[in-house]
């Protein structure tokens, strides 16, 4: 299975899973988050919660047999406060029958510009994303696990997109507990 394709497919049913109620557009405010609930079937799979950890949950689950891990949040802020967009999500996949380890993607809630690549800042540290439909991805391979480690060791994230109508957003990641969450995801899929 493809990282677009269990992106797609995760994605929403998780936002119903985890946050009902941030089906409706996101604010500049903090999200509250309710406790975590059980996830819905995915691909036949039913993934089960590892661990919440601060603002990241960790999650495993065996679509057609293959054992998926990862962790995923939501963001704290979003910006602009106006715009009206599907939730996203901050998703970090390892998937071991692909020999793909600490994937990052992102759930940007919006179509984004096909021309207009995005960026993820953690620190001082601004990796190049390359965005497509719905989605975005660490556009140069070797920057991925120089973005988790930054992920591991920072206190925010901001990731930075522009919609097809050329509208530039803001989101803002907690890294609470993201450690802990990415510890607990690979000890289940080593």
């Amino acid at each position: 299975m493809t990282l677009k394709r269990f992106a797609r497919i995760v994605a929403p049913f998780l936002a119903m899973a985890l946050y009902p109620t941030a089906l409706h557009a996101q604010t500049a405010k903090p999200v509250a988050k309710p406790a975590a609930k059980p996830v819905p079937s995915i691909g036949g799979a039913q993934p089960n919660l590892l661990g919440q950890y601060g603002d990241w949950g960790a999650y495993a689950a065996s679509p057609g047999g293959k054992k998926v891990c990862f962790v995923i949040s939501r963001p704290t802020k979003t910006l602009p406060a106006n715009v009206r967009r599907d939730p996203s999500y901050l998703f970090i996949s390892t998937r071991p029958a692909e020999k793909v380890t600490e994937e990052v993607s992102i759930i940007l809630g919006y179509p984004a510009k096909s021309s207009a690549d995005g960026a993820v800042e953690v620190g001082s540290d601004s990796i190049a994303l390359y965005a497509q439909n719905d989605s975005a991805w660490v556009k140069n391979a070797p920057d991925e696990a120089k973005l988790v480690t930054a992920l591991r060791g920072g206190a925010e994230a901001v990731v930075k997109a522009e919609s097809q109508r050329g509208t530039k957003t803001t989101d803002t990641y907690s890294l609470k507990g993201v450690t802990q969450a990415l510890d607990r995801a690979a000890q289940e899929c080593k």
